[in-house]
């Protein structure tokens, strides 16, 4: 018989910096270390070339991810070190000027996912990266989200990060914590780096 929570919560990590999906990674770590079974659900991150995406499937069985965003076209390269991420990048990223058919589809995908995985009885955590940030732009329904937290169960945690928390997540989180920026290596001209920014 696996090991499950005493009891699941809700928890945010919202902010304008960096810091939310590494909390939320932190976090994954702990639970997988532990032989809980985690999921990560990434909206609007479809780049394959990120660290924890390796991470997933290097460290254990127990922790997966699967991403719901634009796919980018240099991913080999950027993960080989021979390119750099440009997170402004018009290709892979969502951006509200750029929004199209298929990112509304595939961010549905995503929620539909979630739905499923939150309600079955396969995972401990789901964490629903960037998920406000979906919400924010219009490509994921608040009040879905709402009904969705509303019918989890009671021995899974679910995380939920991005920019701009709706104040009715914050509402009904069991946890919120707000990532503040004092200091960041952009201001000083310091680029993305791999393994610490992707």
């Amino acid at each position: 018989m696996r090991p499950r929570l005493e009891r699941g919560l809700i928890e945010v990590y919202t902010g304008k910096t960096k810091g939310k999906t590494t909390a939320a990674l932190g976090l994954a770590l702990r639970a997988v270390g532990h032989d809980f079974r985690v999921l990560m659900i990434s909206f609007m991150k479809g780049a394959g070339y990120t660290g924890e995406l390796f991470s997933s499937q290097r460290l254990h069985t127990n922790f997966r991810i699967m991403q719901f965003g634009r796919g980018c076209p240099y991913s080999a390269m950027i993960k080989e070190g021979k390119m750099k991420c440009k997170p402004a990048c018009r290709l892979c990223f969502i951006h509200r000027g750029n929004v199209t058919e298929q990112d509304r589809e595939t961010q549905r995908m995503a929620l539909a996912a979630a739905r499923e995985s939150i309600e079955g009885d396969e995972y401990d955590i789901v964490i629903l990266d960037e998920i406000l940030n979906a919400i924010d732009y219009g490509l994921v329904d608040l009040e879905e989200t709402l009904e969705l937290l509303k019918r989890k169960p009671p021995l899974v945690e679910v995380v939920l990060t991005g920019r701009q928390a709706p104040s009715a997540i914050v509402e009904v989180a069991h946890l919120v914590t707000e990532m503040v920026q004092i200091k960041h290596p952009l201001e000083q001209g310091i680029r993305s780096r791999r393994g610490i920014e992707y």
